[in-house]
């Protein structure tokens, strides 16, 4: 099987980016090609040329024609941790070969502004009793594309930003590099597709990998 090379979008620190180095380090079906920021002082780009990935900082984010360069031969794109919206020409561009992850189970708490610690205070204020992380399609639009799979952790009483944050982030680091290889072994599919739960992978599935019984919008017990 031909790896799928893979380009990686940042802006932090890249421990989703870490994630994926080390889960596809060996893999057949995947390879981080390239990993590409938003600015020069993101900490994932010490972390790509430790592990010897070919680097680059975008000069202007919101120009459509210097995104999909940057993205060279990539055949998926993955944003981990990117903050930057990507041009609707570039996603126009690149339909259905552009992933996201985010912090919470979409399309609750999303959209413009939500991210990092502001995602898990607006959890908390609403009183839900799971959270979790989401990868999804990117689109036009903050965190409105398809949803590709979800991993839900439970919202405790005595919880705060930080600590569900935490809660979160292991589960991102569990459920991205997942996608990525389900993907490529699907051969990143020229259409959206979810994925469900299937012992131990991810299978395609009509329905939403969340298959609880408690609801994620059902308030938490004090």
């Amino acid at each position: 099987m031909t790896q799928i090379p893979v380009a990686v979008l940042v802006s932090g620190g890249g421990t989703n980016l870490q994630a994926l180095l080390d889960a596809l380090h060996d893999s057949p079906v995947a390879r981080i090609a390239r990993v590409i920021a938003s600015g020069a002082a993101a900490g994932a780009l010490e972390r790509a040329r430790r592990a010897g990935v070919h680097t680059a900082v975008l000069a202007h984010p919101d120009d459509p024609g210097e995104v999909v360069t940057a993205t060279g031969d990539a055949q998926l794109v993955v944003l981990a941790g990117y903050l930057k919206r990507i041009p609707a020409a570039a996603v126009a561009q690149l339909r259905w070969r552009v992933i996201n992850i985010h912090p919470a189970l979409l399309p609750a708490f999303g959209g413009p502004g939500m991210y990092g610690r502001r995602v898990h205070t607006a959890v908390l204020a609403s009183g839900v009793a799971l959270s979790g992380a989401t990868v999804h399609y990117v689109d036009e639009e903050y965190d409105r594309g398809p949803i590709i799979a979800q991993w839900p952790v439970p919202v405790r009483s005595d919880d705060t930003p930080d600590t569900l944050a935490a809660r979160v982030l292991e589960v991102e680091h569990r459920l991205l590099p997942q996608v990525v290889v389900e993907l490529a072994r699907l051969g990143v599919p020229e259409a959206p597709v979810r994925l469900g739960a299937g012992g131990p992978a991810f299978v395609v599935a009509d329905q939403p990998s969340v298959r609880l019984g408690d609801d994620p919008t059902q308030k938490r017990s004090q």
